[in-house]
């Protein structure tokens, strides 16, 4: 199978634990302080995965130059269009209240879009981490899979609590989760043969994606029932992503 192909079925298998955390939101009631603590766990898993996995493996490939202004292009493209779709009603895509009443009221399209915009700074850093030719990265996966699962289970709690019918929520998903699966195969497949300055900064790019991503959408979910857990939680999810990092080599 051509490198493209297999980094599309692992972006597949990384954005597959959102489908998976919308079926537990379905098939079992779970407190708001649980779904909280796992939101914290995964904030730590791509806190470390950023910093480890992106920022200083590009470093050693690329130089500080690509890192410092991949991340910062990254960030501000995030912010800005985060910024555009949490105006539409996408701003607590992330949370399991009855704040997505609001968003529900738009069509739930700001949802949609908000959330595919999560999911493509990843897809493509696992696409990437193919190229290298040492086959997927462990940590890199395992940070997405364990983010992705208190994601779609947050969402899919909140878009319960909004209205939502089964239908949409697993539609929604799973469109995503194979959207996922493409921006990891063109990653792959545009990105081959390329130079490492050029793919450090690409990763770079996502990495400040993805960073500026958990500050604006999954801390406030993380830290809004009960803080004085949280960090604690962040940190542990750092610790199995780092370990996780270390023993994929």
């Amino acid at each position: 199978m051509p490198v493209w192909g297999s980094a599309g079925l692992w972006g597949l298998l990384g954005a597959s634990s959102l489908v998976a955390g919308a079926a537990v939101a379905y098939l079992v009631s779970l407190p708001r302080w649980l779904t909280a603590g796992i939101m914290s766990f995964g904030c730590g898993v791509l806190i470390s995965a950023v910093a480890y996995d992106l920022l200083e493996d590009g470093y050693q490939e690329g130089g500080i130059l690509a890192i410092v202004a991949g991340a910062l292009v990254g960030s501000v493209a995030y912010a800005i269009a985060d910024h555009i779709v949490s105006k539409k009603g996408a701003h607590h895509r992330k949370q399991s209240g009855n704040q997505q009443r609001q968003a529900s009221k738009g069509g739930g399209m700001a949802i949609a879009v908000g959330s595919l915009l999560d999911g493509i700074p990843e897809s493509v850093v696992l696409g990437l981490s193919l190229l290298s030719g040492k086959g997927v990265s462990v940590a890199m996966l395992a940070a997405i899979f364990l983010s992705n699962f208190p994601e779609g289970l947050s969402s899919a709690v909140g878009m319960r609590n909004a209205g939502r019918s089964a239908s949409y929520v697993f539609g929604l998903w799973i469109t995503i989760t194979a959207l996922s699966g493409l921006s990891s195969l063109c990653g792959a497949a545009f990105l081959e043969g390329a130079s490492p300055q050029l793919t450090a900064a690409v990763n770079a790019v996502a990495a400040g994606a993805l960073l500026t991503m958990v500050v604006n959408t999954m801390i406030p979910e993380a830290t809004e029932v009960e803080q004085k857990i949280t960090g604690v939680l962040v940190v542990i999810g750092l610790l199995v992503a780092f370990s996780l990092s270390n023993l994929g080599g």
